[in-house]
């Protein structure tokens, strides 16, 4: 039986969505590529709602590499990047292995990065980017990302903001307009409910300009080279076609169902999973900040959570375990993509069944 993925990623794929990826294959450095390839950033462009300072791309990668793009081609002597969870550590310790001298604002697990927290450390006029994670996967936190844009812009206009929106973008807010940020990142197996394997950015003429004066950027890392190619509607290297098809059709129904309808959507199953979260449990995160594309539920009445999801794929579903040392502490439900309200109630519903909740 096909398990319904209802973990943090890869979530639900349909089968419109793999269909797409069986068409034939065409040759990146044609005119045919060039003409889709330009079609598709048009689209995100659009449904983003990006001003003319800010460009989309595609990347063929995970999320992840953007991690080494800001280490690479952004930061140029000192970056402070912030640790609430597993995937904003993994930022962190990347932006290290780059070889750039980087300060950590860590706080536990459970909470959010404050704005004031951010702005006392860049009083010291120590950096040049900020990295912040948006959406925390390991422990459903959602930072407030708008409010500090607001103080980047306002009081260190000369810092490069970059966000980690992995698990949030086309689920949650996200326009760089809201966040005030200079880059923002997401990845196909999240929200955008396709495959892994591509990572859209939408990135402004700044942070361009500032890998500019970056040397020793790499190959694959390049943000120069990479928007380079963007006006030629191409990409460095060799991307993924297949998957490009299937990003292409989602970004049709993403500008059909509307950037502000996606969200309440999303908004909607938030409230709903948190709900019945606290009715029986307690969610993780501190009150809120909770996320509106996972909710990681505290399991204060110790449930067997292994016994559970061998219950739940008899029913046809999967949810996730806590991350890491959370693994026995918490367990998570991913509601993103194309899941509604609806299609959460049947799985809360089969969850009460089996655990005999009331």
């Amino acid at each position: 039986m096909h398990k319904k993925l209802l973990i943090p990623g890869p979530t639900e794929v349909s089968k419109e969505m793999l269909n797409e990826q069986t068409r034939y294959l065409i040759g990146h450095r044609e005119k045919e590529f060039s003409e889709f390839y330009g079609g598709i950033t048009d689209k995100i462009a659009k449904f983003f709602q990006l001003t003319p300072d800010y460009k989309p791309t595609v990347t063929t990668s995970s999320g992840t590499l953007w991690f080494d793009i800001i280490g690479r081609s952004i930061v140029k002597q000192k970056a402070l990047a912030c640790v609430n969870g597993a995937f904003s550590q993994r930022a962190a310790q990347t932006i290290v292995s780059c070889g750039k001298e980087t300060d950590v604002i860590e706080v536990e697990m459970g909470k959010a990065i404050k704005p004031d927290m951010i702005a006392e450390k860049l009083a010291s006029g120590k950096y040049d980017t900020l990295m912040v994670c948006h959406n925390e996967t390991s422990t459903g936190v959602r930072n407030p990302i708008a409010e500090i844009g607001k103080i980047v812009k306002k009081e260190h206009p000369d810092i490069i903001f970059a966000v980690d929106a992995v698990s949030s973008m086309a689920g949650d807010k996200t326009l760089p307009s809201e966040f005030n940020c200079d880059i923002v990142f997401g990845s196909t197996q999240k929200c955008f409910a396709l495959p892994p394997g591509l990572a859209v950015a939408l990135v402004n003429d700044r942070a361009i300009e500032r890998a500019k004066q970056v040397p020793n950027r790499g190959a694959y890392t390049d943000l120069v080279d990479i928007f380079e190619f963007e006006k030629k509607h191409q990409t460095p290297f060799t991307p993924n076609i297949s998957l490009l098809y299937a990003l292409n059709k989602r970004m049709d129904l993403l500008l059909e169902e509307t950037y502000d309808k996606v969200y309440l959507r999303h908004k909607d199953m938030a409230t709903y999973t948190q709900q019945w979260a606290k009715k029986h449990f307690a969610m993780f995160p501190e009150p809120g900040y909770e996320s509106i594309t996972v909710s990681c539920i505290s399991n204060t009445q110790n449930k067997n959570f292994k016994e559970l999801n061998q219950k739940l794929a008899e029913k046809g579903y999967m949810i996730s375990g806590g991350y890491g040392k959370m693994a026995e502490k918490t367990f998570r439900i991913g509601h993103m993509g194309e899941w509604n309200l609806s299609g959460i109630k049947e799985v809360l519903n089969a969850i009460d069944q089996i655990w005999g909740l009331k």
